[in-house]
């Protein structure tokens, strides 16, 4: 895809510019604008692109260390933003220029319609920053991609905090503990958790391509780096992230806190997206996955096959059991396991996977 506009050339800071700018980058911060683009995702029909727009964010991390201040102070960091409100933005799809406008806290949401079907895969794009102005030179820009999947394919929405990374979502002293002592490199899966995704993202897949897998969590925006380095040191398959509003440095201490009825309608859109597949669930029962998937399933009977929840908690919450009969009434699969080996051995026993052995060792050759 060609760009046929330049980016605004910007005249040569001043002595003390120059300083301010690098005592900004000693502390990996930049206040230069930034256009960072999610993965989106498309069908034969639509297209849905997603990101933020910044003039004050966090530089990407590049180097981890074990070191108690230099975790804290980088989790610190993600929250330093401060959001371009109500700018234009813009893209190119073939011949044609897309506008949209970002919201409040920066956020933007590019969603047309394709004239011909996609090849499955990954599709890059660019987008570009304009400021107030439609017709400004861009600021800045950010590439991304959209995934289109293949339409026979089993596909996997899954949480994130407690479904296969170890969040203590339900203590938020421990939470936060976690989120700023440790870091991306040296957080911990669930046992077993890793090899379970690994094969679901082969199940029933006769050609190169995995199944496609969406993140959905209620999880701010502010971790999505912090996400997906974690998801590619550990393996884990590639996937599109749905994560929920973006919040400021004085709201650190409410993360993970948010609205979980917003991670109901980001499920919803995903299954309107994808008419023809069937899908699977995967959650926790440490905050409302069980409420929200049961309800998914009374709006959608015939679009889940299967629903898998990790047991966190010692004492059951009282809401569980009665939205995994829900489930079952329905007839939606369901397993509600402590380890990750039951829910491969689950997995197999249903014909959703086939025995791991072989699996693991044809994609290690």
């Amino acid at each position: 895809m060609q760009n046929h506009a330049n980016i605004a050339v910007q005249p040569k800071p001043s002595f003390w510019e120059r300083l301010r700018i690098n005592i900004l980058h000693a502390f990996r911060l930049t206040d230069q604008p930034v256009v960072k683009v999610y993965h989106g995702f498309g069908n034969d029909k639509t297209v849905t692109v997603f990101g933020h727009a910044f003039h004050f964010s966090p530089i990407p991390r590049k180097h981890y260390s074990k070191n108690f201040l230099t975790n804290t102070f980088a989790l610190l960091r993600l929250f330093m933003v401060r959001p371009y409100r109500r700018t234009h933005l813009k893209m190119q799809w073939n011949d044609q220029w897309i506008y949209t406008q970002s919201e409040k806290d920066g956020f933007f949401r590019f969603e047309w319609k394709i004239d011909a079907p996609l090849q499955p895969g990954w599709h890059e794009v660019e987008v570009l920053l304009l400021g107030k102005n439609k017709e400004n030179n861009p600021k800045a820009s950010g590439k991304g991609s959209i995934f289109i999947p293949y339409t026979n394919q089993y596909a996997f929405i899954s949480d994130i905090d407690d479904t296969f990374l170890i969040s203590h979502s339900s203590n938020l002293r421990k939470r936060l503990f976690v989120l700023l002592t440790e870091n991306a490199h040296s957080r911990q899966p669930f046992e077993d958790v890793v090899k379970h995704y690994q094969l679901l993202s082969r199940a029933g897949v006769p050609h190169a391509e995995s199944n496609p897998f969406f993140f959905v969590s209620s999880s701010e925006w502010n971790l999505y780096d912090y996400i997906r380095e974690f998801a590619i040191k550990q393996e884990l398959p590639q996937g599109v992230y749905l994560l929920n509003q973006l919040k400021l440095f004085s709201q650190l201490w409410k993360t993970g806190q948010n609205n979980h009825s917003t991670k109901f309608m980001r499920i919803v859109r995903i299954l309107e997206a994808f008419p023809k597949q069937k899908f699977i669930l995967l959650g926790d029962d440490t905050q409302e996955d069980p409420t929200i998937y049961a309800s998914i399933v009374s709006h959608f009977p015939n679009k889940i096959l299967a629903v898998y929840l990790r047991k966190v908690r010692k004492i059951t919450k009282t809401t569980v059991l009665p939205a995994i009969d829900e489930m079952k009434a329905a007839g939606v699969i369901t397993c509600y396991f402590s380890h990750s080996s039951e829910a491969i051995s689950h997995s197999i026993s249903i014909g959703l996977i086939n025995n791991p052995d072989p699996v693991l060792q044809m994609k290690t050759t």
